[in-house]
């Protein structure tokens, strides 16, 4: 039987995989799974499964989110999140049979629950305002949270800081992230940290009489990027801090025993396109050691894609004896699993063309759990035993798979105009027929600090469904090939990484006949939109280009940007105050009278990353100087349309994609 192509429709088909947790004993592993129900909206629910089975079992049910599963450190009961009684809130599960129980009714709700070692406390995050009582919390009734959100958006937005807005979640107000801790037996809340700053909750020590917390503590947290990890004494709330002040730190970890504790974080070095790196700090000498002082590739999960709904634990996690830390690093396209000793001996425990999205450890089996998506495999979770033996657990989507035709990737690498080796991928198109030309689509991706590689990418699969040859690189400023690397273009854009995209397109057209050179396009978001307009603007090689969520005037993104005030001062070296020229004359409005290829411009009406007057000034612009040109503006999407923007919209955002490419190539 022939598998037909993949359609624009397909993603809301699809189940999506993550945060596998094993529960204590080792036997079983619960986890989540995210799809679009019949009313075009997410919901998640709660699986488990026994590893002897084959097939899981759903624990929740309900069009509504559910997240988070921990086990308590018994295995008797399951903590979660779900917004079933309208915002998140904090349940319990007990395992042995019944129905679940609300812990939390914060008025904001209560996130990133985890246990105490002991299981007597469970520690999370709430939005409070100063004068909020913890011990006497009430959430609103749905009806109540949508009057006070019509109320809300009736008054005025007082503003008095500089970090007001935030793409993820809108307009800020004066509420902050605070840990609070609720005894499991006495049914009691105490609000542990306090003030006028945001914390993020890490760990608990094994004896339960200190936290670990990050935050920005300093009087001037208001005009800084950085963060610190502090200890929290629980009996006292006296608080120590841990790291230097130098730098961001983050992701910390107690060990077994409580003698050591690893973090992530950086000094800052090369802003942000500085290599996370991995500490470990001895808690009785007060020494701190970088185990990842000679790698040159990036700790954590930087992939790229549109399939990936949920977060996952990416380490570091210790292992049993102590003696090594386990993480995911992203590594030359793909995302694998490794292991450190406290000597700083580094082994791959996974490694693949594939991309790891998470992990758990089981301590007693020296085994994992281990989430894997592919480029033709949306998402499995697979057990790696302490021999490194591999097994499927799961087998998701099957039917998909089964009727569906997916692209392999072919893997390239090329030499850029000036040497560097730059890597990159080619999909041939569906129904793919030797002798016959076809169109290629070059897809340029967005950071400029991440890394396309080996997961499922729909938008990928569906432009090679639709008759394109897809090809997508890595160009210098990527992570995945070292610090140099995604350095190179800081203080160049337009540059250097301009010059790797056009080589790939000369490589790809030198190495593949069946590429029609005169049927060229481009597309990419963010950074990609700013390099789409780039390319239009510098070259008429393109007969059609799609710029989506993209930069236009590096002027005005400095102060419109939700990160525009230090975005352009650490990406080019200056910003508005400092030089106006320079930032205009790598500004793509700057060359829009050069611009001959056919434009369409996306853009989310709630974009504060890249705001929609960024399209708006592109495209009047254009139109202005009678270009070939399109604006298409989407409504309540902000800068995840893409990935997680409405289901309908996405729908719509590929559609327009596909017809400006099969209008003009």
């Amino acid at each position: 039987m022939t598998k037909r192509a993949i359609t624009t429709e397909d993603f809301m088909s699809l189940e999506v995989f993550s945060d596998p947790q094993f529960a204590p004993d080792g036997t079983t592993y619960a986890y989540v799974s995210t799809t679009i129900n019949d009313k075009k909206e997410y919901e998640s629910n709660l699986f488990v499964q026994d590893l002897n089975e084959k097939t899981a079992r759903q624990w929740t049910f309900g069009h509504h989110k559910n997240s988070n599963p921990r086990f308590s450190p018994d295995g008797t009961k399951v903590l979660f999140q779900s917004n079933r009684s309208g915002v998140p809130q904090l349940w319990l599960l007990p395992l042995d049979g019944g129905e679940a129980k609300q812990l939390t009714t914060f008025k904001n709700g209560a996130v990133n629950a985890e246990w105490s070692k002991d299981g007597k406390s469970i520690l999370f995050t709430a939005s409070l305002d100063k004068d909020d009582d913890v011990a006497n919390q009430n959430e609103l009734s749905k009806e109540e949270l949508q009057k006070e959100k019509e109320e809300k958006s009736k008054q005025p937005l007082h503003v008095t800081n500089l970090k007001y807005k935030s793409d993820a979640q809108g307009f800020l107000d004066d509420k902050k992230a605070h840990i609070v801790i609720y005894d499991v037996e006495k049914e009691t809340f105490t609000q542990l940290t306090e003030g006028d700053h945001h914390y993020s909750y890490q760990d608990i020590s094994p004896d339960g009489s200190t936290i670990l917390f990050s935050a920005n503590l300093s009087e001037e947290s208001d005009y800084e990027l950085k963060s610190d990890i502090y200890l929290l004494d629980t009996a006292t709330k006296a608080i120590t801090r841990l790291t230097d002040g130098d730098g961001a730190y983050y992701t910390a970890k107690y060990s077994p025993s409580g003698n050591k504790i690893a973090y992530l974080g950086h000094k800052q070095q090369y802003l942000n396109a500085t290599l996370t790196e991995l500490y470990v700090y001895d808690v009785e000498t007060k020494e701190t050691v970088c185990l990842s002082e000679d790698w040159d590739f990036q700790l954590g999960d930087l992939m790229v894609g549109d399939t990936r709904l949920g977060g996952s634990e990416g380490g570091p996690v210790w292992s049993s004896d102590e003696n090594k830390v386990f993480f995911i690093g992203s590594d030359n396209g793909a995302v694998n699993l490794y292991e450190v000793s406290l000597t700083g001996e580094l082994k791959s425990l996974y490694q693949a063309d594939s991309h790891v999205f998470g992990f758990s450890y089981h301590p007693t089996n020296e085994s994992f759990v281990i989430g894997v998506s592919t480029p033709t495999v949306p998402c499995n979770f697979y057990l790696l035993d302490s021999k490194a033996t591999v097994e499927q657990l799961t087998d998701a989507n099957r039917e998909f798979l089964d009727n569906v035709a997916t692209s392999v990737p072919e893997s390239i690498t090329f030499k850029a105009k000036d040497g560097w080796d730059i890597h990159g991928w080619v999909l041939r198109p569906y129904g793919f027929e030797e002798g016959k030309k076809y169109p290629l689509v070059l897809e340029v991706h967005g950071g400029p600090h991440a890394m396309y590689g080996q997961t499922f990418f729909h938008e990928m699969q569906l432009l090679a469904a639709q008759g394109y040859v897809v090809l997508y690189t890595n160009p210098r400023g990527s992570h995945g090939y070292g610090q140099k690397f995604v350095d190179a273009c800081r203080g160049d854009y337009g540059g250097g990484d301009y010059g790797d995209v056009m080589s790939a397109v000369d490589y790809a057209l030198e190495t593949y006949d069946f590429i029609d050179q005169e049927r060229l396009g481009v597309t990419g978001g963010s950074y990609g939109g700013f390099m789409t307009n780039w390319i239009v603007g510098h070259t008429n090689r393109f007969k059609a280009a799609v710029t989506q969520r993209s930069i236009s005037n590096w002027l005005s993104f400095y102060g419109v940007s939700d990160i525009g005030y230090f975005f352009n001062k650490w990406q080019h070296g200056y910003d508005l105050l400092d030089d106006p020229k320079a930032l205009w004359d790598i500004s793509p409005l700057k060359y829009a009278d050069k611009v001959e290829t056919p434009l369409l411009i996306l853009h989310g009406e709630l974009d504060y990353r890249c705001p929609i007057e960024q399209g708006e000034q592109f495209f009047v612009a254009l139109k202005h100087l009678k270009k070939e040109v399109e604006f298409v503006r989407f409504p309540g999407a902000n800068h995840e349309l893409s990935r997680s923007g409405k289901p309908e919209m996405r729908v719509e955002r590929l559609n327009h994609i596909l017809r400006w490419f099969d209008k003009y190539l």
